[in-house]
């Protein structure tokens, strides 16, 4: 018998979540939905498991979330909850005894559920119904996955769209009952919730996804920030503040500027003042309510740029993470985020592996928003972490092979996760935030959604939120391309234009000319059909159009092969900002492999070779007075460091023959056909040799 998701249709805690009520007469293995013989509840009667159901008990039979996601009540779980008021030490302490005790289940939907409902039959509940949880609720409609939400908001953002909506607050201990009653699996969209109540449920065996315990510490930052420091965690330092005497220690401790923080109950730039001296304190410390609020300060980081990581972490405890972004504020909001993050490839690695580290220190599934500080020596600070989806991964939804949005369902159902690489070369998200209230901020907002229609690879999202405030996030919008200076002067031109326009196709300039053949692969920039998608694996560029018939030679190898190209004009001398850029920008676009063709100084293959990871080959062009000898000097002569792979003068076409086994290094494909040119290539020698041995030598020449 396959296993039906019984959770969505009946209650966690009971059976008050199905249509009908829901009783089991005694000795009897039927279970009864009076009121409910129809539509998805005549489906879990038909296909529910009722004996795993009688086995368990009704709470663990039916609490259980999809096809096997099933938590052992935890019996020590009401030891190690922590009070508002535990302090640090004891977060370790209870958190090390959980990791104990609790046992993770790994194996989610290995059993499918017979539904025809979509993926999965469970219904997960989201406490919180605003963008994020909209965007969750869209990223489950494909895959037919059906979300609930609780939002105290009867227009919120999410509840327009939700399989059902729950009007209550997240925080009320009854409205959170009352509504895991109907869900198979509780997340959060925002961590500001009942946590007390999480805790009672999950001791009830509610499914709730990242745990209880994880989203207790993140509530706390100043505990989070002893948790994360106990885990060794590269962090700012940092001291709780219990007086305006403990302030001014701080001060002391850490210089000005100093950074104070709420504790709780703070986001998009709220619960955060800098004094800048100490005078100053004492307005800081009233701009957040008081020391009474629950204060801690921290050291100032004095960073180059701020960073971000968004991280899975599925049920059995592996980790996958997106790519390293930058992201900007305006007044401590988030303004845009850029994918990938314009840094060293050692530092993204450094800021992966702290993002890393501190999602591993906390327990349960799901998506984890990691903020980060990039100082000026290159070291990597922890600014904080969300436990749910973030401002800062909403660019994955176009970007990413999956979204972070996506990827968090497959993480609370315990699905594989999905592929978070970029499936663009760059990407740049822009809060539409309101720029003022009431009609004239929904006119600008409008305005700034209709300039983005007619841009190349933008999307727009609007959270459909019914009031318009200064500041406050109203949709956003992501822009894709070939490359980080084109995503950003699209964006640019979006946010500085001004009315409605259309966007001047003429704005866009392209790497490959518009005088090549039909054969040649454009890039993105250059062809709506193929906008997004990555550059082709190998780039032949060249100083001049008068360098195209040798050049050429090398695109008809490639050709043979099968293997994508671009080719454009770009001139060390005449053009250098469009070479470095080029040089600096192709491997981001998905460029493996560039030639280089130039003639007479020849300085076009080196200069590219100083600017890009890539490995270059040089053709040497004889030029209009020369013989090509001086081209092949200027190539081969390259400093150490700097290396150029050269071919004779004018042999483009094994420029291209290089550049194929290049790339058959990770594509058994293109060996495969080097060996059958090669073999080609004996053939012809042999065919030649017998006939010259056959007719002999005059007759040979003769034809």
């Amino acid at each position: 018998m396959g296993v039906l998701c019984a959770a969505s249709q009946v209650g966690a805690l009971g059976f008050a979540a199905a249509p009908g009520k829901v009783g089991v007469p005694a000795g009897s293995t039927t279970f009864l939905f009076p009121g409910a013989a129809s539509g998805r509840t005549a489906l879990a009667l038909e296909c529910l498991c009722v004996r795993s159901a009688l086995k368990g008990g009704v709470s663990e039979g039916l609490g259980a979330s999809c096809g096997g996601i099933y938590r052992k009540r935890d019996a020590r779980l009401a030891q190690t909850a922590i009070p508002a008021t535990t302090e640090s030490s004891e977060v370790v302490e209870g958190h090390q005894e959980q990791e104990e005790d609790v046992e993770m289940n790994s194996r989610g939907c290995e059993t499918l559920c017979t539904t025809t409902w979509g993926l999965c039959d469970t219904v997960i509940g989201v406490l919180g119904g605003g963008q994020l949880g909209r965007m969750l609720c869209q990223a489950a409609s494909p895959m037919g996955v059906r979300v609930s939400v609780l939002d105290p908001l009867p227009d919120c953002p999410a509840g327009k769209i939700a399989y059902h909506h729950q009007v209550g607050s997240f925080k009320d201990m009854e409205a959170v009952r009352e509504f895991a009653k109907g869900c198979g699996a509780l997340t959060v969209e925002i961590e500001h919730v009942n946590v007390e109540t999480l805790e009672a449920l999950a001791r009830e065996n509610v499914d709730i996804e990242p745990k209880p315990f994880t989203i207790r510490i993140i509530q706390d930052k100043y505990i989070q920030k002893m948790h994360f420091k106990q885990h060794g965690v590269s962090l700012p330092e940092f001291m709780k503040i219990d007086s305006e005497e403990d302030a001014e220690e701080a001060g002391k401790l850490f210089g000005y500027p100093l950074m104070l923080k709420s504790r709780r109950d703070a986001y998009d730039g709220r619960g955060n003042a800098v004094a800048q001296s100490r005078e100053a304190l004492s307005l800081a410390i009233s701009s957040l309510g008081g020391i009474e609020r629950g204060l801690y300060a921290e050291k100032w980081a004095p960073f180059v740029k701020e960073l971000a990581v968004m991280v899975a972490r599925g049920r059995n405890g592996c980790i996958r993470s997106f790519p390293v972004v930058e992201t900007t504020h305006v007044s401590n909001i988030c303004n845009t985020v850029e994918a990938p993050a314009r840094i060293a490839p050692e530092v993204a690695k450094l800021a992966m592996q702290v993002a890393e580290r501190a999602v591993g220190s906390l327990t349960g599934a799901g998506m984890f928003g990691v903020e980060l500080f990039l100082l000026e020596d290159g070291n990597v600070l922890l600014n904080e972490v969300a436990p749910r989806p973030h401002n800062s991964g909403h660019y994955t939804i176009e970007a990413c092979c999956v979204s972070q949005y996506e990827q968090h369902l497959r993480c609370v159902l315990g699905l594989p996760l999905g592929d978070p690489s970029m499936k663009v070369p760059a990407s740049l998200m822009y809060n539409i935030l309101g720029e003022a209230d009431g009609e004239e901020g929904f006119t600008i907002a409008h305005e700034t959604m209709r300039r983005a229609m007619s841009v190349p690879g933008a999307s727009v999202h609007w959270y459909e939120k019914p009031e318009i405030r200064k500041q406050r996030k109203m949709g956003h919008i992501t822009v894709v391309g070939p490359s980080s200076e084109v995503v950003r002067a699209r964006m640019d031109w979006i946010i500085n234009t001004k009315g409605i326009q259309d966007y001047p196709k003429e704005k866009d300039s392209s790497f490959v000319t518009n005088a090549l053949p039909s054969t040649v692969v454009t890039s993105p920039e250059s062809s709506t059909e193929n906008e997004g998608a990555s550059a082709p694996p190998v780039g032949i560029i060249m100083g001049s159009d008068s360098d195209l018939p040798v050049m050429a030679l090398a695109a008809e190898v490639l050709e043979s092969f099968g293997v994508p190209y671009e080719l454009s004009v770009v001139s060390a001398h005449r053009t250098p900002e469009r070479m470095v850029s080029y040089a600096q920008n192709a491997h981001k676009r998905g460029v493996k492999v560039i030639i280089a063709g130039a003639g007479g100084a020849a300085h076009l293959p080196g200069m590219v070779a100083s600017l890009t990871p890539l490995p270059v080959i040089g053709v040497p062009v004889k030029g209009s007075h020369t013989d090509g000898l001086d081209s092949l000097l200027s190539i081969v002569q390259m400093p150490r460091g700097i290396p150029v792979a050269t071919v004779a003068i004018q042999n483009a076409t094994n420029a291209g023959l290089l550049a194929v086994r290049m790339l058959g290094v990770e594509n058994a494909g293109l060996v495969e056909k080097m060996n059958e040119y090669q073999n080609k290539l004996k053939d012809m020698v042999l065919e030649k040799a017998e006939r010259l041995e056959t007719v002999g030598w005059q007759e040979y020449l003769k034809k």
